[in-house]
């Protein structure tokens, strides 16, 4: 028997399962991500149990009547779901039907970035190699980063759940409870989207991206789908987002949707590991293209650098919002009939909008302008983590021994950030405008869709200058700009709902924008937020200038 056929056997006999380690790794994910699971834990719950409370004490009779009305209008029927309950309008109802989307997007978002971290991002900075070294598996990585994700969703649940019926009057235990299982196995599928993803893609970046495509566009869908008929048509079942509506808690429970979401992340689990097994172990099945082999005269400068790292999410995220909101935009054709309709059928729609159609249009587009404004806020909280992405792989220790000053490489970074978060606003308005122009819609017109790119920017400049700020100062808080931009979301759609304090309400930066499509505009509050974003870059430079480099 010849050395070479011992080896093969002796590599066959020894080669470790496919799951080895899985247990050892998920105690190491859970405590690596200790505090992360904590804060998202503690800030869904008290989500939850928020917006139970405020509903069960804040609204009387007449108040929940009147919020049925509005969630009854196509712009609630997107912002909210396919109306159950509308004749009924209990705050557990108004719970499920208003807060089952917001729900859902959070959890998706927390479940696609913590299955790339711990899968296509620990492959790119070299992390997966080291824990494959021991013994692990080939899949083990995949698996625990779902087992993990799972554990911590079905806690949020959990708490989530108890919450409510603690806070809430008279919650049924069964409901709450399947409200948040439907939520949280809705998230894990996008979760389980984002592991496909990782197979695909060479990038955590692009994993991500394309990831949060999927989900928007399973949004476009679910909306689609509920405003071509009360309570859901065949075309929102296409979308996982729909299924967890489709339970209707707190109206006629049904529990059989509960399936869906199961299935498809069986399918998708399989789907990845079968793709896991075509590809080699740091490279996705889609394969970067090779680079020229002299690097250009544009690469001397570091904007250019910036560019060649941001261009590909800022081109794509631009092309995805354009034409959400280019779909947004052509909803107006059919949105003043219904309106009309609405308003004669309902008095207290008519008396909250009046008797004018074209008003509440505007009223629409504007609630569109708000959340349009928030996206575009979340890419300017990722591209404001990409010096501390560089700083941390030791690539800014490498740019800095060439002749490049740490303003001007910093100044780059956030100059190129800034421009691809003002270039996703700018297709995302005009976007929502061409839609409406296309259908025939004339108000608002071209200027004041630009009056709203204006007044708009400064406030997704702050979301891009507060973490900027914190990278300055002290890098590991930059992830504190997320914990903001969560506050801005409660803050902008909720606070008035909710009867918040003036000052919490001012800490959004968009609270001093004008309202889109009010008519005269006062920019007053415009220029402050501008002033306080300049002292927020200023802030971030001198910080930068002060401390030292630290690379991991």
């Amino acid at each position: 028997m010849s050395t070479a056929t011992v080896t093969r056997r002796s590599v066959r006999t020894h080669a470790d399962p496919p799951l080895a380690g899985l247990w050892q790794l998920c105690r190491h994910i859970v405590r690596r991500d200790r505090a992360r699971l904590i804060v998202w834990a503690g800030s869904m719950t008290l989500f939850a149990v928020y917006f139970t409370f405020a509903l069960t004490t804040v609204f009387d009779e007449a108040a929940l009547a009147a919020r049925a009305a509005v969630m009854s209008t196509p712009s609630g029927i997107v912002m909210g779901g396919p109306g159950y309950g509308l004749d009924d309008y209990t705050p557990s109802v108004a719970m499920a039907n208003e807060g089952i989307t917001w729900l859902v997007l959070s959890l998706a978002i927390m479940s696609i970035l913590h299955v790339v971290r711990h899968t296509r991002a620990g492959e790119e900075n070299g992390t997966s190699e080291l824990v494959r070294a021991s013994n692990v598996g080939r899949h083990t990585t995949a698996v625990a980063a779902l087992l993990t994700l799972t554990g911590h969703l079905l806690v949020i649940a959990v708490l989530s759940a108890g919450g409510m019926i603690l806070v809430g009057d008279d919650v049924p235990v069964e409901d709450a409870f399947a409200m948040m299982f439907g939520c949280v196995l809705v998230a894990l599928v996008f979760g389980t989207v984002a592991l496909v993803a990782s197979q695909i893609t060479a990038h955590s970046r692009g994993a991500t991206g394309v990831s949060l495509m999927i989900f928007a566009l399973a949004f476009v869908v679910r909306a689609a789908g509920d405003l071509q008929e009360v309570g859901g048509s065949t075309l929102s079942w296409f979308s996982p987002i729909a299924w967890a509506q489709q339970m209707r808690a707190f109206v006629d429970l049904r529990w059989w949707p509960l399936v869906l979401p199961v299935l498809a992340t069986v399918v998708l689990l399989f789907g990845a590991a079968a793709l896991a097994r075509q590809r080699d172990f740091g490279a996705g099945l889609v394969a970067d293209r090779p680079g020229r082999a002299d690097a250009s005269g544009m690469l001397r400068s570091p904007f250019a650098l910036a560019w060649t790292q941001q261009r590909g999410a800022m081109i794509w995220t631009a092309l995805a919002m354009g034409l959400l909101w280019y779909g947004a935009g052509t909803m107006m054709s059919t949105l003043n009939d219904m309106v009309a309709d609405l308003v004669d059928d309902n008095p207290v729609l008519a008396a909250l909008f009046g008797s004018d159609p074209s008003a509440f249009t505007s009223s629409f587009l504007g609630a569109m302008v708000v959340f349009m404004a928030f996206a575009t806020g979340a890419y300017a909280v990722v591209m404001a983590q990409r010096p501390k992405a560089e700083e941390s792989s030791g690539r800014l220790e490498i740019a800095l021994s060439r002749p490049v000053g740490r303003s001007r490489w910093l100044a780059a970074q956030l100059s190129m950030a800034a421009i691809g978060a003002l270039v996703v606003l700018a297709v995302s308005v005009y976007g929502m405008w061409a839609g409406a122009a296309q259908v025939g819609i004339d108000e608002p017109d071209l200027g004041d869709f630009t009056v709203v790119f204006v007044s708009y920017s400064v406030g997704v400049l702050v979301l891009l200058a507060v973490p900027a700020a914190l990278y300055g100062w002290a890098p590991r808080a930059t992830g504190l700009g997320w914990a903001l931009l969560a506050f801005v979301f409660i803050a902008d759609f909720f606070g008035p709902l909710f009867d918040l304090p003036e000052w919490v309400q001012a800490i959004s930066p968009f609270h001093w924008v004008p309202d889109a499509f009010a008519g005269d505009v006062e920019m007053w509050g415009v220029l402050g937020v501008a002033g306080v974003c300049a002292a927020l870059f200023a802030l971030a430079f001198w910080g930068f200038r002060r401390r030292d480099v630290v690379s991991t």
